[in-house]
């Protein structure tokens, strides 16, 4: 009689679940402006939109920094510098409210004035500015190839907002500022929040991070809205509870494992797959146009994206909530 021995993963298998991670992440952050423009035509504006996916999220990201928390408490030696200081809470809450709050307003807004697709494109450029401000304020080196990648994605938004602005007007250049300074506002957050994962971690850093956004949407909210608008059409629930899960909790962990099995640069690299979900999403769920200057521009926007993270190598935070 022989005996087989348990199946193990050998390293090529982990590397394909990785990917598979990295994917599937990429993917369902895409998802994130299909949803917003459903409610959109549910009648559900972008900051009572953006009021549930804190909601919603909030409360799963808390519980899981606080387990990470006394997980990390009952282990920690004594005499050691202590894992939290009401600093490192502040600066977190602080750089939270950046990232989560005022980018992702913005990009919601903008999605109110322009495509699914566009607005993705535009969003994807954020790690240029990562670089401009380390180059600007840590004086890191940029290279000629570096400079030319961001051209070469430029030259493509320029194509698609030159064909949108012809049609639609004044609204395409209004969404297309707004989701351009969320990708300058969410660049800063990416700088600031670095240092302050690297000493706490990341479940615990966006615990804190969301705890500081959370409330300040909700304070936006019941300024800009009478409460009783949170009372959405029976039908639109499920967008409100997909923004939050679908489009933030479940990629937001599936790029951190993606970053522990295969590293941030080939997440950052597969991550370059979102915009096209996000492009056939919008064409075959919400009817958008896809027209050859589409195509063209984003294959430029994408070839300039993979150039640039190929020759940057950015070290993205090890987990990765969209604005």
């Amino acid at each position: 009689m022989t005996t087989t021995s348990p199946k193990t993963f050998d390293l090529s298998t982990w590397r394909w679940l990785g990917l598979a991670l990295a994917i599937l992440g990429a993917s369902l952050f895409a998802t994130k402006g299909i949803v917003v423009k459903l409610a959109l035509t549910a009648g559900i504006d972008a900051v009572t939109t953006l009021t549930w996916r804190m909601i919603v999220a909030v409360p799963i990201f808390v519980t899981v920094g606080v387990l990470a928390y006394r997980r990390r408490a009952a282990s920690h030696p004594a005499g050691a510098p202590p894992l939290l200081t009401r600093a490192l809470v502040l600066q977190a809450l602080g750089v939270g409210v950046l990232g989560y709050y005022l980018a992702s307003l913005l990009d919601f807004s903008a999605l109110e004035y322009i495509s699914a697709q566009f607005d993705r494109l535009i969003l994807l450029t954020y790690p240029f500015f990562v670089v401009l401000f380390g180059a600007v304020f840590f004086k890191r080196r940029v290279t000629g190839t570096m400079i030319l990648a961001q051209l070469i994605s430029y030259i493509g938004i320029a194509i698609i907002f030159w064909r949108d602005f012809s049609i639609e007007g004044e609204d395409v250049a209004l969404g297309a500022a707004l989701v351009g300074l969320s990708a300058v506002v969410y660049a800063a957050y990416q700088i600031l929040a670095k240092p302050l994962i690297d000493r706490m971690g990341a479940d615990l850093f966006t615990s804190i991070a969301m705890s500081g956004a959370g409330p300040a949407v909700i304070i936006h909210f019941l300024a800009t809205h009478p409460a009783g608008d949170l009372a959405v059409p029976g039908s639109a629930w499920w967008l409100m509870l997909a923004i939050g899960t679908v489009s933030t909790v479940l990629p937001a962990y599936c790029i951190s494992g993606a970053i522990g099995l295969i590293g941030p640069e080939r997440t950052a690299v597969v991550g370059n797959v979102s915009p096209v979900v996000t492009i056939t999403l919008a064409v075959g769920v919400l009817g958008e146009a896809f027209t050859p200057a589409h195509a063209v521009g984003t294959a430029l926007v994408l070839l300039g994206v993979v150039l640039f993270t190929r020759k940057a190598k950015p070290r993205m935070p090890e987990a990765e909530v969209e604005p």
